[in-house]
Protein backbone atom coordinates (compact mmCIF):
# COMPACT_ATOMS: atom_id res chain seq x y z
CA UNK A 1 0.00 0.00 0.00
CA UNK A 2 0.97 3.57 -1.10
CA UNK A 3 -0.67 6.42 1.26
CA UNK A 4 -0.49 9.29 -0.37
CA UNK A 5 -1.00 12.34 2.30
CA UNK A 6 -0.23 15.66 3.80
CA UNK A 7 1.14 15.72 7.75
CA UNK A 8 -1.84 18.29 8.99
CA UNK A 9 -4.78 16.73 6.39
CA UNK A 10 -7.31 16.05 8.62
CA UNK A 11 -8.43 13.50 6.30
CA UNK A 12 -5.17 12.42 6.02
CA UNK A 13 -4.91 11.91 10.22
CA UNK A 14 -7.69 9.95 10.39
CA UNK A 15 -7.04 6.99 7.70
CA UNK A 16 -3.39 6.64 9.21
CA UNK A 17 -5.27 6.22 12.50
CA UNK A 18 -7.26 3.55 10.84
CA UNK A 19 -4.43 1.98 9.20
CA UNK A 20 -2.35 1.61 12.25
CA UNK A 21 -5.65 0.38 13.92
CA UNK A 22 -5.97 -2.45 11.64
CA UNK A 23 -1.81 -3.34 11.94
CA UNK A 24 -1.76 -2.66 8.20
CA UNK A 25 2.02 -1.50 7.22
CA UNK A 26 2.05 1.43 4.13
CA UNK A 27 4.46 3.58 2.28
CA UNK A 28 3.68 7.31 3.55
CA UNK A 29 4.15 9.33 0.45
CA UNK A 30 3.44 13.02 1.26
CA UNK A 31 1.64 15.57 -0.98
CA UNK A 32 2.68 19.19 -0.07
CA UNK A 33 -0.48 20.82 0.07
CA UNK A 34 0.76 24.22 0.96
CA UNK A 35 2.96 23.98 -2.78
CA UNK A 36 -0.19 22.66 -4.25
CA UNK A 37 1.42 19.36 -5.26
CA UNK A 38 -2.21 17.87 -4.93
CA UNK A 39 -3.16 19.80 -8.33
CA UNK A 40 -0.46 18.40 -10.34
CA UNK A 41 -0.79 16.10 -13.49
CA UNK A 42 1.07 13.74 -11.73
CA UNK A 43 -1.37 13.77 -8.59
CA UNK A 44 -4.52 13.92 -10.59
CA UNK A 45 -3.47 10.65 -12.86
CA UNK A 46 -3.84 8.90 -9.14
CA UNK A 47 -6.93 10.87 -7.98
CA UNK A 48 -8.84 13.06 -10.42
CA UNK A 49 -10.42 15.18 -7.68
CA UNK A 50 -6.92 16.45 -6.61
CA UNK A 51 -7.38 15.74 -2.86
CA UNK A 52 -5.93 13.64 0.06
CA UNK A 53 -5.61 11.00 1.11
CA UNK A 54 -5.88 8.31 -1.63
CA UNK A 55 -4.52 4.42 -1.06
CA UNK A 56 -2.80 2.84 -3.58
CA UNK A 57 -2.86 -0.88 -4.21
CA UNK A 58 -1.36 -3.27 -6.70
CA UNK A 59 -4.24 -2.50 -9.38
CA UNK A 60 -6.43 0.51 -7.74
CA UNK A 61 -6.37 3.54 -6.07
CA UNK A 62 -8.55 4.26 -3.57
CA UNK A 63 -9.57 7.60 -2.50
CA UNK A 64 -12.05 9.28 -0.25
CA UNK A 65 -11.35 8.87 3.71
CA UNK A 66 -15.03 7.90 4.55
CA UNK A 67 -15.14 4.97 1.65
CA UNK A 68 -11.20 4.08 2.35
CA UNK A 69 -11.33 3.83 5.89
CA UNK A 70 -15.43 1.18 5.57
CA UNK A 71 -13.20 -0.37 2.57
CA UNK A 72 -10.43 -1.11 5.09
CA UNK A 73 -13.41 -2.43 7.91
CA UNK A 74 -15.06 -4.57 5.33
CA UNK A 75 -11.33 -6.15 3.80
CA UNK A 76 -9.79 -6.40 7.45
CA UNK A 77 -12.04 -6.90 10.00
CA UNK A 78 -10.20 -6.88 13.01
CA UNK A 79 -9.77 -5.29 15.37
CA UNK A 80 -12.98 -3.88 14.57
CA UNK A 81 -14.21 -0.18 14.52
CA UNK A 82 -17.66 -0.46 14.58
CA UNK A 83 -19.91 -1.85 17.24
CA UNK A 84 -21.39 -5.85 16.82
CA UNK A 85 -25.03 -4.05 17.37
CA UNK A 86 -27.08 -2.06 14.57
CA UNK A 87 -27.73 0.65 16.86
CA UNK A 88 -24.35 0.81 18.31
CA UNK A 89 -23.18 1.36 15.00
CA UNK A 90 -25.59 3.68 14.18
CA UNK A 91 -24.57 5.60 17.27
CA UNK A 92 -20.61 5.32 16.12
CA UNK A 93 -21.32 6.67 12.58
CA UNK A 94 -23.51 9.47 13.53
CA UNK A 95 -20.61 10.59 15.76
CA UNK A 96 -18.23 10.37 12.74
CA UNK A 97 -21.06 11.93 10.51
CA UNK A 98 -20.86 14.96 13.31
CA UNK A 99 -16.85 15.68 12.65
CA UNK A 100 -17.10 14.15 8.93
CA UNK A 101 -19.97 15.49 7.54
CA UNK A 102 -20.80 18.90 9.67
CA UNK A 103 -17.63 20.40 10.99
CA UNK A 104 -14.54 19.25 8.86
CA UNK A 105 -15.69 20.14 5.18
CA UNK A 106 -16.60 23.95 6.03
CA UNK A 107 -13.09 24.14 7.52
CA UNK A 108 -10.96 22.33 5.46
CA UNK A 109 -8.41 23.92 3.34
CA UNK A 110 -10.00 24.80 -0.36
CA UNK A 111 -12.54 26.64 2.07
CA UNK A 112 -10.27 28.70 3.84
CA UNK A 113 -8.46 29.58 0.60
CA UNK A 114 -11.62 30.66 -0.70
CA UNK A 115 -12.44 32.85 2.31
CA UNK A 116 -9.16 34.44 2.43
CA UNK A 117 -9.06 34.96 -1.06
CA UNK A 118 -12.51 35.68 -2.07
CA UNK A 119 -14.04 37.59 1.03
CA UNK A 120 -10.67 39.08 2.45
CA UNK A 121 -10.68 37.02 5.40
CA UNK A 122 -7.41 37.85 8.17
CA UNK A 123 -6.01 34.64 10.51
CA UNK A 124 -8.45 35.99 13.55
CA UNK A 125 -11.72 35.91 10.79
CA UNK A 126 -10.62 32.31 9.72
CA UNK A 127 -10.14 31.19 13.83
CA UNK A 128 -13.39 32.79 14.56
CA UNK A 129 -14.74 31.15 11.83
CA UNK A 130 -13.14 27.53 12.13
CA UNK A 131 -14.55 27.59 15.80
CA UNK A 132 -17.57 28.62 15.47
CA UNK A 133 -18.02 24.96 13.79
CA UNK A 134 -16.42 23.64 15.44
CA UNK A 135 -17.85 24.23 19.10
CA UNK A 136 -21.06 23.89 17.67
CA UNK A 137 -20.25 20.08 16.71
CA UNK A 138 -18.12 19.45 20.01
CA UNK A 139 -21.00 20.37 22.29
CA UNK A 140 -23.28 17.86 20.23
CA UNK A 141 -20.40 15.33 20.57
CA UNK A 142 -19.70 16.59 24.78
CA UNK A 143 -23.80 16.23 25.28
CA UNK A 144 -24.21 12.21 23.24
CA UNK A 145 -20.48 11.07 25.59
CA UNK A 146 -22.16 12.70 28.86
CA UNK A 147 -25.51 11.14 28.16
CA UNK A 148 -23.55 6.99 27.38
CA UNK A 149 -23.95 5.52 30.98
CA UNK A 150 -22.07 2.64 29.15
CA UNK A 151 -19.08 4.43 27.65
CA UNK A 152 -15.65 3.32 28.96
CA UNK A 153 -12.91 6.06 28.28
CA UNK A 154 -13.45 5.95 24.42
CA UNK A 155 -16.78 7.29 22.30
CA UNK A 156 -18.62 4.25 22.44
CA UNK A 157 -17.75 1.38 24.91
CA UNK A 158 -14.48 0.52 25.86
CA UNK A 159 -12.37 -0.19 22.61
CA UNK A 160 -11.75 2.63 19.73
CA UNK A 161 -14.16 2.82 17.09
CA UNK A 162 -15.01 4.96 13.92
CA UNK A 163 -16.17 7.78 16.03
CA UNK A 164 -12.66 8.17 17.42
CA UNK A 165 -10.93 8.13 14.38
CA UNK A 166 -12.77 11.05 13.37
CA UNK A 167 -12.86 12.88 16.81
CA UNK A 168 -8.69 12.93 17.12
CA UNK A 169 -7.49 14.57 14.46
CA UNK A 170 -10.22 17.08 14.69
CA UNK A 171 -9.42 17.83 17.94
CA UNK A 172 -6.07 18.51 16.50
CA UNK A 173 -7.36 21.08 14.24
CA UNK A 174 -9.26 22.94 16.97
CA UNK A 175 -5.68 23.12 18.53
CA UNK A 176 -4.56 24.86 15.47
CA UNK A 177 -7.41 27.27 15.20
CA UNK A 178 -6.62 28.31 19.05
CA UNK A 179 -9.89 26.88 20.24
CA UNK A 180 -10.03 26.53 24.12
CA UNK A 181 -11.04 22.55 24.73
CA UNK A 182 -11.07 23.19 28.53
CA UNK A 183 -15.34 23.12 27.99
CA UNK A 184 -15.41 19.79 26.73
CA UNK A 185 -13.49 17.58 29.70
CA UNK A 186 -14.97 14.22 28.01
CA UNK A 187 -13.46 14.87 24.65
CA UNK A 188 -10.34 15.34 26.27
CA UNK A 189 -10.85 12.20 28.71
CA UNK A 190 -11.62 10.63 24.88
CA UNK A 191 -8.09 11.62 23.77
CA UNK A 192 -6.43 10.92 26.50
CA UNK A 193 -7.32 7.18 26.57
CA UNK A 194 -6.77 7.04 22.49
CA UNK A 195 -2.98 8.47 22.58
CA UNK A 196 -1.97 5.86 24.99
CA UNK A 197 -2.26 3.56 22.06
CA UNK A 198 0.67 3.69 19.82
CA UNK A 199 -1.75 3.22 16.85
CA UNK A 200 -2.78 6.90 17.33
CA UNK A 201 0.36 8.49 18.65
CA UNK A 202 2.22 7.43 15.42
CA UNK A 203 -0.78 8.58 13.44
CA UNK A 204 -0.59 12.10 14.48
CA UNK A 205 0.96 15.39 12.32
CA UNK A 206 4.25 15.76 14.58
CA UNK A 207 5.17 11.95 13.43
CA UNK A 208 4.82 11.85 9.92
CA UNK A 209 8.20 12.75 7.92
CA UNK A 210 7.25 15.35 6.29
CA UNK A 211 6.44 17.82 9.53
CA UNK A 212 6.69 20.97 9.91
CA UNK A 213 5.38 23.40 12.88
Amino acid sequence: MKLFNYFRSGTSHRLRIALNLKGLKYEYVAVNLLQDEQLQESFKNLNPQGLVPALELESEVLIQSPAIIEWLEETYPTPVLLPETTIGRQRVRALAAIVGCDIHPINNRRILQTLRREFSANDAAINKWCGLWISEGFDSIESILANDINRDGFCFGRSPTLADVYLIPQIESARRFKVDLNRWPNLLEVERRCLELQAFRMASPANQPDYKP
